[in-house]
């Protein structure tokens, strides 16, 4: 194995791990104001996300800096050619940030109220627009032999790319809503656990039309990436496996089951993705690939040995926070915090 199949693979693995971590997160925020209808309720679903959202994120930032340093001509493609899709992102993840500290500031329940509609927003818009972005990097768009996008906005706004997110919007829903299952207590629990039934089969009703989608791909129909095997199968009866158990009141394995399935989808789209990094619809061969997309040997030498002595160091870290905050959340006025 070369450096830089080594690099897409430690990339292909931050992504994972973001939408495997900020994926539940993401759909916390998004039932906040459906889930939550009283104050102590609303509290109570972000102090299950309180200690570990901002930590979550930094699987995404460490994500975009490791797509800058080991593959330049990607994050360049990448980053001008999906700017006003990532600038929506960027900005509904700096209002959700806000609203996170602000909500709290001020007791009056307008106040309160503007801010949780703030996180649904900031929760939503990054859960619709991460699958959108992966589904036309998957698929393919206008990259010219300069490695320049020459398509516009509304390139981006074709039916696959639109059904990969509402894919990844119901398969986060239903993430934060067995996890919510799992850090909850009481009539809380019991309100979460009676939405999860329809979030699992709206979730795997679009996730099952995304595959069928994805495997119409010119590309993937030639088997021109790693052929992902049980993979995607993994996912599937993970996904399917996550109501049932969630019906019966597992609820550790119901979030265990949806976790594999976002962890396993996120590996077939690199698998299928595989060898290159960005698809070109106008010619295949002037599609993003890990050798001329990428930074010099020597970048990638230094890279490996720094990832090397942090990784396990940030890992073990985050990884002691949730064992610290792992238990669960309840509604009683006198222990949430403000």
């Amino acid at each position: 194995m070369n450096l830089n199949i080594l690099w897409f693979i430690l990339i292909a693995v931050l992504y994972t791990g973001f939408f495997l971590l900020e994926g539940f997160d993401y759909g916390v925020g998004i039932l906040l104001p459906f889930v939550g209808k009283t104050d102590a309720e609303r509290r109570t679903l972000i102090n299950t996300i309180g200690p570990f959202w901002d930590g979550n994120e930094v699987w995404l930032l460490t994500a975009g800096g490791a797509t800058f340093a080991a593959f330049p001509n990607w994050y360049a493609t990448m980053f001008s050619g999906f700017y006003l899709p990532l600038f929506l992102i960027l900005l509904a993840l700096i209002v959700r940030g806000v609203a996170f500290e602000f909500r709290s500031k001020h007791d009056d329940p307008s106040w309160r109220n503007l801010w949780d509609w703030c996180i649904f927003v900031g929760s939503l818009v990054p859960a619709l627009l991460f699958g959108v972005a992966f589904a036309n990097i998957l698929k393919g768009v206008p990259i010219d032999a300069e490695m320049n996008y020459v398509g516009g906005f509304f390139n981006l706004l074709n039916p696959y790319a639109l059904v990969g997110g509402l894919a990844t919007l119901s398969l986060f829903t239903l993430h934060g809503a067995t996890f919510l299952s799992l850090r909850t207590t009481g009539k809380l629990r019991e309100k979460v656990n009676g939405l999860i039934g329809k979030l699992w089969i709206t979730a795997l009703v679009i996730v099952v039309l995304e595959v069928i989608l994805t495997y119409t791909l010119p590309h993937v129909r030639a088997k021109a990436g790693v052929v992902p095997g049980p993979v995607p199968i993994v996912a599937a009866l993970a996904l399917l496996a996550a109501g049932p158990l969630a019906k019966k009141g597992k609820d550790g394995w119901a979030f265990v089951m949806s976790a594999v399935a976002v962890v396993f989808v996120s590996i077939t789209i690199f698998q299928l993705l595989y060898p290159n990094v960005m698809v070109s619809s106008l010619n295949p061969e002037w599609s993003l690939t890990i050798y001329n997309a990428s930074s010099s040997p020597y970048t990638l030498k230094v890279m490996t040995i720094v990832a090397a002595i942090f990784t396990p160091i940030v890992l073990v870290y985050q990884a002691w926070t949730y064992y610290i905050f792992g238990k669960r959340v309840t509604a009683e006025p006198e222990k949430l915090v403000y």
